[in-house]
């Protein structure tokens, strides 16, 4: 399976149109979850899916196979949402109850939310952090990037990373308790 899709990414450098098709077809769903999990609107998380694709054809010279394709491919749809949302200044989408996982379990973090707190309740608050604080917490939450992958992604150093997330982290706590013991 591995050797078929390396030859279709050799055919789509050579701008073979069908294998394109092929790898996009392969693809498109589950970028369009991740874009989805960004941007607010359908047409909105739609476009990043085509300017993601577009990018990935132009640059597919510079796959070099250290990491499949799709999750080089995640990486542009990630960057191309957060360029979105940066430009046009809006909110993060919802998140839907299946993405949201607490990937970070280490002694050092205490990730302790009240029981009463809901899914929509945490959303809110991530949806009110700042920016920094956001991003960070989406990607190392969410999308599961450890701080090196984060700091190249948003062009931050891993302790930058490592400090918004622990800020962002005790941010939302604050907001969520805040919203329960007023």
């Amino acid at each position: 399976m591995k050797v078929v899709q390396l030859d279709i990414i050799e055919l789509c450098k050579q701008n073979n149109r069908k294998a394109q098709l092929q790898l996009y077809n392969q693809y498109c769903d589950g970028m369009y979850s991740i874009a989805k999990r960004f941007v607010i609107h359908t047409a909105e998380a739609e476009d990043v899916v085509q300017e993601s694709f577009i990018k990935a054809f132009s640059k597919l010279h510079q796959f070099k196979g250290d990491v499949t394709f799709g999750a080089w491919l995640k990486r542009i749809v990630i960057n191309k949402s957060i360029d979105f949302l940066k430009l046009k200044k809006q909110r993060l989408v919802e998140l839907e109850d299946a993405h949201l996982k607490v990937v970070d379990t280490s002694s050092e973090s205490k990730w302790l939310v009240d029981d009463t707190v809901t899914l929509d309740e945490i959303k809110v608050a991530i949806n009110s952090l700042p920016d920094k604080y956001k991003y960070v917490l989406m990607l190392f939450l969410i999308e599961g990037y450890d701080h090196q992958e984060i700091s190249q992604i948003l062009n931050i150093t891993e302790v930058a990373s490592r400090t918004q997330l622990s800020r962002g982290k005790q941010k939302l706590q604050e907001l969520l308790k805040h919203k329960h013991y007023g």
